[in-house]
């Protein structure tokens, strides 16, 4: 979304001295873009010191703070790059059929030019970092008892962050992804699987491929997508657009082409007011626009399809400025169809 520039979202601290205060030292913080959020971030942190936060509460957010802070740090520098999160078992041994999977893939994937992102223990998660190689891969490690550090793949590379909570390592997942690539695992595993799909799917993440890859003739997740179609989708839970959110194979080469395929022309996109922009790297057709408004009439709230140069509420995004846009007021729902319609721009005839 775009920023709000004027500071009435700030929440005041209920004394009027201390919040001219906190505005006073949020504006002569030098380079920040936006003094306003500085000073309700602060404020929020009084509010919680004030108010009935216990200390526990107030250090539980202080390290998550702190957690994101580090995440931001590390993967600021690498923001030009695409990367894919790839999720499984920290039990599989490197002479499984899993782990050798997972080392090729990651090794494709970096030929691909895509970096990797890993959870930096055993398994799977040690098979990614190896097929991707230390210089191009994350490990975002979980601090737990009963596991060792992070895999030697990793370990003691500057990309490696070490996580308390569960919840901001998957938002760091989440968020630095533009890819997620699940392999067999346990609990863990189908936690990050979901939280992906539940994020993209109630438009809380940035629509990306998901894609649950098997070792060859491995049967995991077509026995998972048997339970999602048989129980979820056959109860009515969830939509059939659903289905185009996630792909299932045991082939790392069509693995791949799920991924690259999404950004052959589609490169990204934000919401403006209620606009959905989407950037394109090369302008479509007037066939294919009308095409577009014809099939996909439904996700349009009002109004029609449109190709556009970028927008003037984009300003902050000078680096993508030159790319054409695709313009529509979206429902924000059914992002099923949405990621439908991201797959037609990419298939849709270009400008000769």
């Amino acid at each position: 979304m775009v920023p709000d520039l004027s500071c009435n979202f700030v929440e005041s601290t209920g004394d009027k001295a201390v919040d001219e205060r906190i505005m006073k030292l949020a504006q002569s913080v030098s380079g920040i873009a936006d003094p306003c959020l500085l000073a309700e971030m602060i404020s929020t942190a009084v509010g919680m010191a004030r108010g009935g936060s216990d200390q526990g509460d107030f250090k539980l957010a202080n390290r998550a703070l702190k957690e994101m802070k580090k995440s931001s740090e590390v993967f600021q520098q690498f923001r030009g790059r695409r990367k894919v999160a790839l999720f499984g078992s920290a039990r599989t041994k490197p002479e499984e059929a899993e782990y050798q999977t997972a080392v090729k893939f990651s090794r494709r994937m970096r030929e691909e030019g895509f970096m990797t992102i890993t959870g930096a223990g055993p398994g799977i998660m040690a098979a990614g970092n190896e097929g991707a190689t230390r210089q191009d891969s994350f490990g975002l490690n979980i601090t737990l008892p009963f596991e060792a550090a992070a895999n030697e793949f990793i370990a003691g590379d500057p990309k490696l962050i070490d996580y308390n909570y569960f919840f901001t390592r998957k938002l760091a997942f989440v968020k630095e992804a533009d890819a997620a690539v699940g392999m067999p695992g346990g609990v863990g595993t189908m936690d990050e699987v979901f939280e992906a799909l539940t994020l993209i799917q109630t438009g809380k993440a940035t629509l990306y491929p998901i894609v649950c890859l098997d070792s060859p003739g491995g049967t995991y997740w077509k026995a998972w997508n048997q339970f999602v179609t048989e129980h979820l989708f056959r109860l009515g839970l969830i939509s059939e657009s659903d289905f185009s959110l996630y792909k299932i194979t045991d082939d790392i080469e069509e693995a791949i082409e799920e991924i690259t395929s999404f950004y052959s022309n589609f490169h990204s996109y934000r919401y403006v007011g209620d606009q959905l922009v989407l950037r394109i790297q090369t302008r479509l057709s007037a066939v294919a626009i009308a095409t577009l408004n014809s099939d996909f009439a439904a996700i349009v709230k009002s109004g029609e399809i449109v190709q556009t140069t970028a927008l003037e509420e984009e300003q902050n995004d000078s680096d993508l400025a030159d790319l054409p846009r695709i313009v529509l007021r979206h429902r924000r729902r059914d992002f099923g169809r949405l990621r439908e319609f991201i797959n037609a721009i990419n298939d849709a005839e270009v400008e000769s």
